[in-house]
């Protein structure tokens, strides 16, 4: 697999192996929660490591919160799969993830959209990377 920053800068043009955009699901919550059939605080509850991953790691984005609209997002990445802690290991950097396009074995990476000022988060994608 070839490797570039988008994955983690939240590029959606590129399409990787196993590909899932949940854009789709992301649109519909945030029009639950401004018709009001959610309210805020069934959505924004983001746990204290992915706000603390984020605040470190979170590459950030130009696009607002689209709940509280006081802050830009940021992406955090997660991979999970064989030989790694069972809560997946935080990507930092672009180069980080590119390496395990290169160990044997099955990994998935997560990317999840965070506000850090209201907790807000979504998974934005998913996509496969290693020897599959």
């Amino acid at each position: 697999m070839s490797f570039d920053s988008e994955p983690m800068s939240g590029s959606r043009n590129k399409v990787h192996k196993g590909h899932i955009d949940y854009r789709l699901s992301r649109n519909l919550v945030v029009n639950e929660v401004r018709s009001g059939r959610l309210s805020r605080l069934e959505v924004c509850d983001a746990q204290s490591e992915l706000l603390r991953v984020a605040n470190n790691y979170g590459n950030p984005t130009k696009e607002d919160c689209p709940i509280c609209e006081q802050e830009k997002t940021v992406l955090v990445s997660f991979v999970f799969g064989s030989g790694l802690p069972a809560k997946g290991r935080s990507i930092t950097s672009p180069f980080e993830l590119s390496s395990f396009s290169l160990k044997r074995g099955n990994f998935t990476c997560y990317v999840i959209e965070v506000c850090q000022s209201c907790s807000w988060n979504h998974l934005v994608r998913s996509f496969r990377v290693g020897d599959h």
